[in-house]
């Protein structure tokens, strides 16, 4: 009796061995249970936007139905293809410009004697932070067609009846955004520059190569990934704005894809034929991404070195200043000239009558500060409404970047995918896709700071992604394993041990999102609503009244808000944590 009690009765794991299988138990769920959080958050702001739009753009707009019609719409008049080849056009010829400003300057900044490398760091500091619609309003007011102060100039100089440059056309909207766009190639080349080595530059040179022969010929070949993924950002990047094309090109009457999606939102609102109309856009981005890859991983970029390999600057000789001269001048089309014509602007009675003492006011300030019904309150939503969003993406990409790569679960590069998939969304895209998924019913946020918010936590959450995976990487786990050995938790180990290694990194991808956020126009001039307006909707608003003096000054205040936070953090990061490359 005692053998069949014995044997029908489960075992009974010892007191020692019950206790581990708890402790695995306990250790495993957190994760588990972080995962299902994780993968809640990120179908909430990526994947269910864009499924929503995706399914929108096959809705019949009264009945739901299955229908193609919108496409039908949406491509169905030569106007709406035009706008389409104007975009792949106007990407095109931006990046081109793009790359032929920046590819010198980093050139001449990594590899040569040439005077001034701070000012031109300076130069493209100042570029990435100018809001391209601002720059925009500044070149109106150095090149319009009429009034613009160059094209007065030259008929003073000249007699001559017609314009030297109309900043009204397709050349004015590619030039503004290139010299926009200019340090993000900057940032790519300068980087792979620095990794190239000296010593095939000497063996061209003792081959009886030149300087500019060998920069040519080996340099530049070297860094060819480099220059291409810069092309292809500042396409991308062109083919998604909407605040220069909409100040100048509207005007021009030069339809993009951006502006014809803004008028299919004008009464009565098309979401379904916006979304069919925006799904070029997003496989244009996607596809060129994929081929960026493609083509890079057919060939071979490597520059092979012994130990004594080392980076020695070129001297230029008298072309030295030639290089500077070059870097002045981009610096002068993209950040000081804009600038002061709109600082004087800014203090003017009148904008074209010059900054005399008869003209100077601070009116203009007074009306935004102490009688706009609309600009202290944008201030302050563009300041909480970036933090709020900058908080969140930092928080979000944090977690998912720790379970990744410590691999708490499986499936966890999952995550991270659907965190950088952004990337690869224009802005307007992700914001349609907000308007579709969260406008209606049930939730009803449309013109609501919720909806603004997380659209700006999703469309900026790769940088934050990119930034908290550097940091985790770098920080080693046998720290945290040590911690647990002496009887601390996970959750302790990451407070104590992990979190303030990671600190600086994690508050210099916050100041980067709050940043790019507080100018962000293409995502927010379709979720804000009478009350949510931010700056940067608001500054297109004034931008259509035509009252550049006021519109001046209140991109002014735009800039010292920025300002203010990229001072912040040069302070605690170091001068160049914009334009870092982790």
């Amino acid at each position: 009796m005692s053998e069949i009690t014995s044997r029908s009765m489960p075992a009974v794991p010892a007191p020692g061995r019950q206790e581990g299988l708890w402790r695995r138990a306990l250790r495993i769920e957190p994760a588990i249970i972080l995962w299902i959080l994780l993968v809640g958050v990120l179908a909430f702001l990526v994947v269910w936007p864009l499924g929503k739009l995706l399914l929108v753009s096959f809705e019949h707009q009264r009945t739901g139905e299955f229908t193609l019609a919108n496409y039908a719409a949406a491509y169905g008049r030569q106007r709406f293809i035009d706008a389409l080849v104007n975009s792949l056009w106007l990407g095109t010829v931006s990046a081109a410009m793009a790359v032929v400003m920046a590819v010198p300057m980093a050139w001449a900044v990594s590899r040569t004697n040439m005077p001034g490398k701070g000012l031109t760091w300076a130069v493209v500091l100042g570029a990435f932070i100018l809001p391209p619609y601002l720059s925009a309003v500044g070149w109106i007011l150095l090149a319009g067609p009429n009034s613009g102060f160059i094209n007065v100039w030259w008929r003073e100089l000249t007699g001559a009846d017609f314009a030297l440059f109309n900043i009204y056309s397709f050349e004015g909207m590619a030039l503004v955004i290139a010299l926009n766009s200019f340090p993000l190639v900057f940032i790519f080349v300068k980087s792979a520059l620095d990794l190239v080595s000296s010593e095939m530059e000497d063996a061209a040179n003792i081959l009886g190569a030149g300087t500019f022969t060998a920069m040519r010929k080996v340099s530049l070949p070297l860094v060819w990934p480099a220059i291409l993924a810069g092309f292809i950002i500042v396409f991308l990047d062109a083919i998604s704005l909407f605040g220069v094309p909409a100040i100048l090109g509207i005007p021009a009457r030069i339809n993009v894809v951006t502006t014809q999606l803004w008028q299919f939102f004008e009464y009565p609102v098309r979401v379904e034929v916006a979304a069919a109309y925006a799904m070029p856009l997003l496989m244009i981005t996607a596809g060129l991404i994929l081929v960026q890859r493609l083509m890079l991983a057919r060939k071979g970029f490597v520059s092979q070195t012994g130990k004594g390999g080392e980076r020695r600057m070129i001297d230029l000789g008298p072309w030295r200043w030639v290089m500077f001269g070059w870097c002045a001048l981009i610096g002068l089309m993209a950040v000081a000239a804009p600038l002061m014509v709109m600082l004087q602007a800014s203090f003017s009675r009148a904008w074209g009558l010059g900054l005399t003492w008869d003209n100077l006011t601070i009116a203009n300030y007074r009306l935004l500060i102490f009688e706009h019904d609309m600009a202290l309150t944008s201030i302050w939503n563009t300041v909480w409404f970036s933090a709020a969003a900058a908080t969140i993406a930092v928080v979000v990409a944090l977690l998912v970047a720790y379970v990744a790569a410590r691999r708490l679960v499986p499936f966890g590069d999952a995550l991270g995918f659907l965190a950088m998939a952004p990337f690869v969304i224009p802005g307007i895209v992700m914001a349609i896709g907000f308007y579709a998924a969260y406008a209606g019913p049930p939730l009803l946020l449309y013109g609501s700071a919720a909806i603004i918010i997380l659209a700006f936590a999703s469309r900026f959450m790769p940088i934050a992604y990119a930034n908290s995976s550097a940091a985790i990487r770098a920080v080693h786990p046998e720290m945290e394993e040590a911690a647990r050995i002496l009887g601390s938790g996970r959750l302790h180990a990451i407070a104590r041990i992990t979190a303030p290694l990671v600190r600086k990194a994690l508050l210099g991808g916050w100041l980067i999102v709050f940043i790019v956020a507080s100018r962000e126009l293409s995502a927010a001039i379709f979720l804000v609503g009478p009350r949510t307006r931010t700056m940067s909707v608001l500054l297109y608003d004034m931008s259509e009244a035509g009252n550049f003096e006021v519109l001046s000054a209140f991109g002014g205040l735009l800039l010292l808000v920025t300002m203010a936070f990229v001072l912040v953090g040069m302070k605690l990061l170091g001068r160049d944590f914009m334009l870092r490359r982790n």
